[in-house]
């Protein structure tokens, strides 16, 4: 099954999400197959970013949650509410 995690930065917290982005982007590709795709939430004017979405395959909402839980930006600090919910593909390249 798909799940979409979307997580929402502190305000103010670009510089810390900018100090951490090495460890942000390696964990996921330390996971195999199970991120189909994720990609940062940016402001209006397209350079700030404001969260991340990434699409997860798992058995379920809790493993989900346990891959977030050591999620670099989760442990330093930007991340300041992140959301978990199934997902479904209607259109575009299969993910799953």
């Amino acid at each position: 099954m798909l799940f979409m995690a979307t997580c929402v930065d502190k305000p103010h917290s670009v510089e810390t999400r900018l100090a951490n982005r090495p460890a942000h982007l390696a964990y996921p590709n330390g996971l195999g197959t199970k991120v189909k795709i994720a990609g940062a939430i940016l402001a209006d004017h397209l350079r700030t970013p404001l969260g991340s979405t990434l699409i997860f395959g798992g058995d379920g909402e809790a493993d989900v949650q346990a891959i977030l839980a050591t999620e670099p930006y989760k442990l330093t600090g930007p991340f300041e509410n992140v959301t978990v919910r199934p997902w479904r593909q209607a259109v575009g390249q299969p993910l799953a």
